[in-house]
């Protein structure tokens, strides 16, 4: 284990499963302390907090609808109450959309999908920043997508969540500097997790994601930890000086 992420604590939404777990993890491995979202699967959230747990770290889960402002308060209340302070915030929790196209889109859906992303990215923001201001370093990175790269059809809710998102951490990356704090974007395309699952089982029927290995870049799909590995690198020393950016993490392709 390094220890370059020694004394700070990390609050990573949706942080039970797929890319959330495996960047909780991830910065534990590096020394965070972690305190993990999840809306509804509390085992995974609890086999989380277990696994950091082991590596020797501190962490709790904590339950949380983001997309709501009251539970999102309540949240980051007992975050502080039992941690101290937020050094690292990661906004990962996330929904897709139904892959529809705008004229046959539920009006209910794009206000879900846009609370998930981009309206309950910006309250975390602001409930955590007062603690965030008062630390040496402070982090913001949201995980967003290659979404707002191709703009397909059928995907206009998510997309839009997603650039309002980006649109966030810009402006926030911009208001923040003076504060020492850090904002920058990770996108990721296909990841083996349950929601590229449902996705290419919906768009392609396929069941078993590793058999797209072949036609993936560097012959394999996407992990979790590859997303992972940019977030620990963009919080950690070695990014001192790097703010309002965003990595793309789909193998160039």
């Amino acid at each position: 284990m390094t220890e370059q992420l020694d004394g700070r604590i990390a609050l990573v939404t949706g942080g039970s499963r797929g890319i959330g777990r495996a960047i909780a993890v991830a910065l534990a491995e590096d020394g965070a302390d972690v305190a993990i979202n999840y809306r509804r699967d509390e085992d995974s959230a609890r086999d989380t907090v277990s696994t950091i747990a082991g590596l020797g770290r501190k962490a709790r889960a904590y339950q949380a609808s983001v997309d709501r402002f009251d539970e999102d308060e309540r949240m980051v209340e007992a975050v502080l109450a039992d941690f101290g302070a937020v050094d690292i915030l990661v906004n990962n929790a996330g929904l897709a959309s139904r892959g529809l196209n705008v004229a046959d889109t539920d009006p209910a859906e794009v206000e879900r999908v846009m609370r998930t992303h981009a309206l309950a990215s910006h309250h975390i923001c602001k409930l955590v920043l007062p603690s965030m201001r008062t630390r040496a370093r402070g982090d913001v990175v949201m995980i967003s997508s290659v979404a707002t790269l191709y703009e397909a059809a059928g995907g206009a809710p998510y997309t839009m969540a997603k650039a309002a998102m980006e649109a966030l951490a810009m402006t926030l990356a911009k208001e923040e500097r003076p504060n020492g704090i850090h904002v920058n974007v990770v996108a990721p395309g296909l990841v083996e997790t349950e929601m590229g699952r449902r996705l290419v089982k919906a768009t392609a029927g396929v069941t078993d994601m590793r058999s797209l290995d072949a036609s993936m870049p560097f012959g394999r799909v996407c992990q979790p930890e590859d997303v992972a590995n940019v977030v620990r690198f963009l919080v950690s020393g070695r990014a001192g000086y790097v703010t309002g950016e965003k990595i793309n993490v789909h193998g160039g392709a």
